[in-house]
């Protein structure tokens, strides 16, 4: 068997590690090992040394059945990154086997990450299982969002076979803030039940950890005025602030997070929002 065909049998196994440390108030990417088709472009810092922005890329545009995607970030001490992508990902029709992708972010004390990715996008028909897991120690922050899109609505393509599994997790020094997980399967009630997702292809999930509270009544005034059609709630929680929406666009959940995001970062970062330069291309 030649190794073009048992890719095709097994998918693409891609990984991707990152790195990233305080050096003199500068914010370094130290570490970048991959394998597969998993890769970054050269750090930016358009707001200065304290933070590293870094977009993470996919090559291949989309993801099959078989394919495993694992990325694991490891923020040192002080430090801040913010990570991105460039592309809403893409995962296509699966012939039964399941696709993964494994999200692993390890924040040590003082430090800091924001997870803004765009959009993934099931298609009709995938199979996947998303996991993603932040680790945080003492003082450490974190911003971040996932949005999923169930089907293509602007094509007219609804998410009615395959399955979709979802799970968050965010701890602090061994003890869990937020712990989530989600199944969507074809023809379940989960997508169509008024306590599910109401027959809506979009939901999206956002959270904040940090050391400020009392922050849910401004975002969800900022949100309100943004007049969506779709659904925008605001939960504080012990430790983490949860902004969720439920709609019938991508684009209009990223609005809303984005929105959310320009009152969280400078309460719990310090810093005024600065959106990375990928986001207006």
């Amino acid at each position: 068997m030649t190794a073009a065909q048992q890719m095709s049998n097994i998918g693409w196994q891609a990984r991707l590690d990152l790195g990233f440390e305080s050096c003199a108030g500068r914010s370094v990417l130290t570490q970048r090992r991959h394998s597969g088709p998993l890769r970054v472009q050269r750090p930016f810092y358009p707001e200065g040394e304290a933070v590293c922005h870094v977009y993470v890329l996919h090559p291949p545009g989309g993801v099959v059945g078989g394919d495993e995607l694992e990325i694991t970030v490891e923020v040192g001490e002080s430090a801040a990154a913010l990570l991105t992508t460039p592309a809403a990902g893409k995962f296509y029709r699966s012939a039964g086997r399941m696709a993964r992708q494994n999200q692993h972010f390890h924040v040590a004390a003082s430090a800091t990450l924001e997870w803004l990715p765009q959009e993934n996008i099931a298609f009709d028909g995938a199979c996947m299982t998303t996991t993603t897991q932040v680790m945080l120690g003492s003082d450490a922050r974190f911003i971040g969002w996932e949005i999923l899109c169930l089907g293509r609505p602007g094509a007219g393509e609804r998410f009615e076979r395959g399955m979709m599994r979802q799970r968050w997790e965010i701890w602090r020094d061994g003890h869990p803030l937020f712990i989530e997980r989600a199944s969507y399967d074809q023809g379940g009630a989960a997508l169509n039940a008024p306590w599910g997702l109401a027959e809506q292809p979009v939901c999206g999930t956002l959270v904040c950890v940090g050391n400020e509270t009392g922050l849910s009544d401004q975002v969800h005034a900022a949100t309100a005025a943004l007049h969506i059609e779709g659904l925008c709630s605001v939960t504080q929680l012990a430790e983490a602030l949860v902004c969720r929406y439920l709609g019938p666009h991508g684009e209009e959940a990223r609005r809303c997070f984005i929105c959310s995001w320009e009152i969280l970062r400078p309460a719990i970062l310090r810093k005024p929002a600065c959106a990375p330069r990928i986001w207006a291309t």
